[in-house]
Protein backbone atom coordinates (compact mmCIF):
# COMPACT_ATOMS: atom_id res chain seq x y z
CA UNK A 1 0.00 0.00 0.00
CA UNK A 2 2.95 2.37 0.89
CA UNK A 3 4.65 1.67 -2.43
CA UNK A 4 1.37 2.24 -4.43
CA UNK A 5 1.14 5.67 -2.63
CA UNK A 6 4.83 6.07 -3.49
CA UNK A 7 3.95 5.31 -6.78
CA UNK A 8 1.55 7.32 -7.17
CA UNK A 9 3.56 10.04 -6.10
CA UNK A 10 0.99 11.74 -3.29
CA UNK A 11 1.44 11.58 0.23
CA UNK A 12 -1.01 11.80 3.45
CA UNK A 13 0.15 15.20 3.78
CA UNK A 14 -0.78 16.26 -0.05
CA UNK A 15 -4.14 14.78 0.27
CA UNK A 16 -5.08 16.65 3.46
CA UNK A 17 -3.92 19.95 2.01
CA UNK A 18 -6.04 18.85 -1.60
CA UNK A 19 -9.41 18.21 1.21
CA UNK A 20 -8.38 21.58 2.90
CA UNK A 21 -10.80 24.63 1.36
CA UNK A 22 -8.97 27.47 -0.35
CA UNK A 23 -8.33 30.47 1.90
CA UNK A 24 -10.08 33.49 0.29
CA UNK A 25 -7.42 36.51 -0.28
CA UNK A 26 -7.66 38.93 2.10
CA UNK A 27 -9.80 42.02 1.00
CA UNK A 28 -7.36 45.25 0.75
CA UNK A 29 -8.19 47.92 2.69
CA UNK A 30 -9.69 50.72 0.75
CA UNK A 31 -7.50 53.81 0.90
CA UNK A 32 -8.85 56.93 1.90
CA UNK A 33 -6.44 59.27 0.16
CA UNK A 34 -8.01 57.37 -3.61
CA UNK A 35 -11.39 59.13 -3.01
CA UNK A 36 -12.24 62.12 -5.35
CA UNK A 37 -14.23 63.92 -2.73
CA UNK A 38 -10.97 63.55 -0.65
CA UNK A 39 -9.00 64.65 -2.87
CA UNK A 40 -10.67 68.02 -3.54
CA UNK A 41 -11.35 68.70 0.00
CA UNK A 42 -7.05 68.36 0.27
CA UNK A 43 -6.65 70.35 -2.53
CA UNK A 44 -9.19 73.06 -1.38
CA UNK A 45 -6.90 72.96 2.17
CA UNK A 46 -3.74 73.58 0.47
CA UNK A 47 -4.87 76.32 -1.99
CA UNK A 48 -6.00 78.16 1.65
CA UNK A 49 -3.44 77.78 3.23
CA UNK A 50 -0.86 78.70 0.31
CA UNK A 51 -2.92 81.66 0.47
CA UNK A 52 -2.84 82.27 3.76
CA UNK A 53 1.33 81.50 3.94
CA UNK A 54 1.69 83.77 0.94
CA UNK A 55 -0.12 87.19 1.86
CA UNK A 56 1.62 86.80 5.72
CA UNK A 57 5.07 85.77 4.05
CA UNK A 58 4.86 88.90 1.35
CA UNK A 59 2.97 91.27 3.52
CA UNK A 60 0.10 92.03 1.39
CA UNK A 61 -2.31 94.47 2.28
CA UNK A 62 -5.80 93.07 4.04
CA UNK A 63 -7.32 95.93 1.92
CA UNK A 64 -6.44 94.29 -1.24
CA UNK A 65 -5.98 90.63 -0.75
CA UNK A 66 -7.10 89.29 2.87
CA UNK A 67 -5.91 86.51 4.28
CA UNK A 68 -8.19 83.40 4.33
CA UNK A 69 -7.95 84.04 8.50
CA UNK A 70 -9.47 87.05 8.71
CA UNK A 71 -11.92 85.76 5.56
CA UNK A 72 -13.24 83.34 8.37
CA UNK A 73 -14.02 85.83 10.99
CA UNK A 74 -15.48 87.75 8.57
CA UNK A 75 -17.72 85.02 7.45
CA UNK A 76 -18.65 83.90 11.45
CA UNK A 77 -19.34 87.19 12.54
CA UNK A 78 -21.67 87.46 9.51
CA UNK A 79 -23.47 83.96 10.28
CA UNK A 80 -23.42 84.66 14.43
CA UNK A 81 -26.28 87.62 13.66
CA UNK A 82 -29.64 86.95 13.91
CA UNK A 83 -32.26 85.98 11.15
CA UNK A 84 -33.72 89.61 10.72
CA UNK A 85 -30.32 91.48 11.20
CA UNK A 86 -29.94 93.95 8.53
CA UNK A 87 -26.07 93.56 8.82
CA UNK A 88 -26.15 89.88 8.72
CA UNK A 89 -25.80 87.46 6.69
CA UNK A 90 -29.07 85.23 6.86
CA UNK A 91 -30.99 88.43 6.15
CA UNK A 92 -29.66 90.16 3.06
CA UNK A 93 -29.37 85.87 2.18
CA UNK A 94 -32.96 84.93 2.62
CA UNK A 95 -33.92 88.08 -0.03
CA UNK A 96 -30.92 86.78 -2.69
CA UNK A 97 -31.73 83.55 -2.57
CA UNK A 98 -35.63 84.20 -2.98
CA UNK A 99 -34.76 86.17 -6.01
CA UNK A 100 -33.02 83.50 -7.03
CA UNK A 101 -35.25 80.51 -6.54
CA UNK A 102 -38.18 82.51 -8.19
CA UNK A 103 -36.27 84.03 -11.26
CA UNK A 104 -34.95 80.27 -11.61
CA UNK A 105 -38.07 78.94 -11.58
CA UNK A 106 -40.11 81.70 -13.85
CA UNK A 107 -36.89 81.95 -16.62
CA UNK A 108 -36.68 78.24 -16.63
CA UNK A 109 -40.22 77.14 -17.21
CA UNK A 110 -40.51 79.61 -19.62
CA UNK A 111 -38.11 78.46 -21.69
CA UNK A 112 -39.12 74.79 -21.65
CA UNK A 113 -42.61 75.64 -22.38
CA UNK A 114 -41.25 77.72 -25.30
CA UNK A 115 -39.02 74.86 -26.23
CA UNK A 116 -41.53 72.25 -26.40
CA UNK A 117 -43.78 74.56 -28.54
CA UNK A 118 -41.00 74.57 -30.80
CA UNK A 119 -40.24 71.79 -31.14
CA UNK A 120 -43.80 70.35 -31.77
CA UNK A 121 -44.03 73.83 -34.90
CA UNK A 122 -40.59 72.90 -37.10
CA UNK A 123 -41.50 76.72 -39.12
CA UNK A 124 -42.10 78.48 -35.69
CA UNK A 125 -38.83 77.86 -34.99
CA UNK A 126 -37.25 79.67 -38.32
CA UNK A 127 -39.95 82.67 -37.26
CA UNK A 128 -38.59 83.20 -34.18
CA UNK A 129 -34.99 81.83 -34.57
CA UNK A 130 -33.45 85.35 -35.56
CA UNK A 131 -35.18 87.19 -32.58
CA UNK A 132 -34.67 84.74 -30.23
CA UNK A 133 -30.63 84.88 -31.33
CA UNK A 134 -30.07 88.99 -31.00
CA UNK A 135 -31.91 88.96 -27.73
CA UNK A 136 -29.91 86.41 -26.61
CA UNK A 137 -26.45 88.41 -28.18
CA UNK A 138 -27.68 91.73 -26.26
CA UNK A 139 -25.60 92.08 -22.76
CA UNK A 140 -28.23 91.72 -19.57
CA UNK A 141 -25.58 93.64 -17.57
CA UNK A 142 -26.32 96.69 -19.91
CA UNK A 143 -29.74 96.22 -19.87
CA UNK A 144 -30.08 95.88 -16.21
CA UNK A 145 -30.46 99.55 -15.22
CA UNK A 146 -33.16 100.07 -17.78
CA UNK A 147 -35.07 96.83 -16.20
CA UNK A 148 -34.62 98.31 -12.72
CA UNK A 149 -36.30 101.91 -13.76
CA UNK A 150 -39.26 99.75 -15.18
CA UNK A 151 -39.59 97.80 -12.71
CA UNK A 152 -38.15 99.38 -8.98
CA UNK A 153 -35.97 98.78 -6.52
CA UNK A 154 -38.13 95.83 -4.93
CA UNK A 155 -37.77 92.35 -5.91
CA UNK A 156 -39.60 92.09 -9.55
CA UNK A 157 -36.56 93.61 -11.23
CA UNK A 158 -33.88 90.59 -9.99
CA UNK A 159 -36.49 88.03 -10.62
CA UNK A 160 -36.72 89.87 -14.24
CA UNK A 161 -32.97 90.24 -14.89
CA UNK A 162 -32.52 86.14 -13.29
CA UNK A 163 -35.21 84.81 -15.55
CA UNK A 164 -33.10 86.96 -18.89
CA UNK A 165 -30.45 84.58 -18.16
CA UNK A 166 -31.99 81.54 -16.87
CA UNK A 167 -34.47 81.63 -20.15
CA UNK A 168 -32.14 81.03 -22.97
CA UNK A 169 -29.86 78.40 -22.01
CA UNK A 170 -32.95 76.59 -20.82
CA UNK A 171 -34.72 76.95 -24.65
CA UNK A 172 -31.82 76.33 -26.40
CA UNK A 173 -31.08 73.47 -25.22
CA UNK A 174 -34.30 71.73 -24.63
CA UNK A 175 -34.89 72.52 -28.66
CA UNK A 176 -31.32 70.65 -29.28
CA UNK A 177 -33.05 68.06 -26.99
CA UNK A 178 -35.98 67.63 -29.04
CA UNK A 179 -34.49 67.39 -32.37
CA UNK A 180 -32.04 64.54 -30.81
CA UNK A 181 -34.83 61.93 -31.05
CA UNK A 182 -33.91 58.97 -33.02
CA UNK A 183 -35.92 58.81 -36.28
CA UNK A 184 -35.88 54.91 -36.01
CA UNK A 185 -38.10 55.41 -32.43
CA UNK A 186 -40.40 58.06 -34.18
CA UNK A 187 -40.83 56.00 -37.27
CA UNK A 188 -41.42 52.84 -35.02
CA UNK A 189 -44.03 54.78 -33.18
CA UNK A 190 -46.15 56.12 -35.94
CA UNK A 191 -45.94 51.99 -37.56
CA UNK A 192 -48.05 51.59 -34.29
CA UNK A 193 -50.83 54.24 -34.71
CA UNK A 194 -49.28 56.42 -32.26
CA UNK A 195 -50.89 59.70 -31.95
CA UNK A 196 -48.92 63.35 -31.79
CA UNK A 197 -49.29 63.42 -28.10
CA UNK A 198 -48.06 59.63 -27.45
CA UNK A 199 -44.84 60.48 -29.66
CA UNK A 200 -43.92 63.44 -27.76
CA UNK A 201 -44.39 61.48 -24.56
CA UNK A 202 -42.81 58.18 -25.60
CA UNK A 203 -39.95 59.35 -27.54
CA UNK A 204 -39.21 63.27 -27.50
CA UNK A 205 -39.59 64.21 -24.08
CA UNK A 206 -37.65 61.13 -22.32
CA UNK A 207 -34.68 61.97 -25.47
CA UNK A 208 -34.63 65.30 -24.78
CA UNK A 209 -34.46 65.43 -20.59
CA UNK A 210 -30.88 65.33 -20.69
CA UNK A 211 -30.36 68.37 -22.57
CA UNK A 212 -33.05 70.18 -20.79
CA UNK A 213 -31.34 69.14 -17.42
CA UNK A 214 -28.00 70.81 -19.06
CA UNK A 215 -29.50 73.95 -19.75
CA UNK A 216 -30.91 73.81 -16.02
CA UNK A 217 -27.40 73.54 -14.37
CA UNK A 218 -25.96 76.28 -16.64
CA UNK A 219 -29.68 78.47 -15.54
CA UNK A 220 -28.78 77.61 -11.79
CA UNK A 221 -25.66 79.61 -11.88
CA UNK A 222 -26.40 82.22 -14.32
CA UNK A 223 -29.32 82.95 -11.78
CA UNK A 224 -27.06 83.64 -9.06
CA UNK A 225 -25.13 86.17 -11.29
CA UNK A 226 -28.22 87.78 -12.01
CA UNK A 227 -29.44 88.02 -8.58
CA UNK A 228 -26.02 90.02 -7.62
CA UNK A 229 -25.84 92.19 -10.75
CA UNK A 230 -29.25 93.44 -9.93
CA UNK A 231 -28.81 93.94 -6.67
CA UNK A 232 -25.51 96.05 -7.68
CA UNK A 233 -27.83 98.48 -10.31
CA UNK A 234 -30.15 99.00 -7.52
CA UNK A 235 -31.67 96.83 -4.45
CA UNK A 236 -32.63 98.03 -1.04
CA UNK A 237 -31.62 94.22 0.47
CA UNK A 238 -29.51 91.12 -0.75
CA UNK A 239 -25.91 89.61 -0.62
CA UNK A 240 -24.84 92.00 -3.58
CA UNK A 241 -25.88 95.20 -1.57
CA UNK A 242 -24.30 93.76 1.10
CA UNK A 243 -20.83 93.81 -0.83
CA UNK A 244 -21.40 97.47 -2.04
CA UNK A 245 -22.06 98.61 1.52
CA UNK A 246 -18.40 96.45 2.77
CA UNK A 247 -16.68 97.74 -0.51
CA UNK A 248 -17.75 101.19 0.96
CA UNK A 249 -16.18 100.28 3.98
CA UNK A 250 -13.06 98.85 2.63
CA UNK A 251 -13.92 95.49 4.19
CA UNK A 252 -12.68 93.32 1.84
CA UNK A 253 -12.42 90.73 3.74
CA UNK A 254 -15.97 91.13 4.64
CA UNK A 255 -16.68 91.36 0.93
CA UNK A 256 -14.84 87.74 0.15
CA UNK A 257 -16.90 86.65 3.04
CA UNK A 258 -20.11 86.98 1.06
CA UNK A 259 -19.01 85.82 -1.69
CA UNK A 260 -18.28 82.26 0.03
CA UNK A 261 -21.97 82.26 1.05
CA UNK A 262 -22.94 83.14 -2.83
CA UNK A 263 -20.47 80.29 -3.94
CA UNK A 264 -22.43 78.07 -1.58
CA UNK A 265 -25.86 78.78 -2.44
CA UNK A 266 -24.44 77.93 -6.17
CA UNK A 267 -23.37 74.49 -5.33
CA UNK A 268 -26.01 73.48 -3.17
CA UNK A 269 -28.81 74.42 -6.11
CA UNK A 270 -26.39 72.35 -8.60
CA UNK A 271 -26.56 69.76 -6.33
CA UNK A 272 -30.04 69.81 -5.92
CA UNK A 273 -30.58 69.73 -9.70
CA UNK A 274 -28.28 66.86 -10.29
CA UNK A 275 -30.21 64.70 -7.27
CA UNK A 276 -33.48 65.32 -9.26
CA UNK A 277 -31.45 64.45 -12.84
CA UNK A 278 -29.84 61.29 -10.83
CA UNK A 279 -33.57 60.06 -9.85
CA UNK A 280 -35.48 60.95 -12.99
CA UNK A 281 -32.38 59.91 -15.48
CA UNK A 282 -31.95 56.87 -13.54
CA UNK A 283 -32.46 54.73 -17.08
CA UNK A 284 -29.38 56.54 -18.60
CA UNK A 285 -25.99 55.57 -18.05
CA UNK A 286 -24.24 57.79 -15.91
CA UNK A 287 -21.79 59.03 -18.78
CA UNK A 288 -24.27 59.98 -21.30
CA UNK A 289 -26.84 61.73 -18.62
CA UNK A 290 -24.94 64.63 -19.22
CA UNK A 291 -24.42 65.72 -23.09
CA UNK A 292 -22.50 68.94 -23.74
CA UNK A 293 -24.19 70.76 -25.84
CA UNK A 294 -23.09 74.05 -27.53
CA UNK A 295 -25.14 77.27 -26.66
Amino acid sequence: MTTAMMSSGSTPQTHDAAARPAQAPRPRRANPLASTRVQSILLLITLLGAWEAATRLFKASKYLIPPVSDIVVALWRGLATGPMAKDGFWYHGGVTLGEILLGFFIGGGVGLAIGIVVSQMPKLETLLGPYVAALQSVPKVAVAPIIVVWLGFGISSKVMIICLLTFFPVLVTSIAGFKAVDPDRIDLLRSLSATRWQIFRKAKFPSALPYIFAGLNMAAAFSVVGAVVGEFVGAQAGLGVLILQMEAQADTAGSFAVCVVLSVIGILLTALLRRVQRRVLHWMPADSSQPAVNV
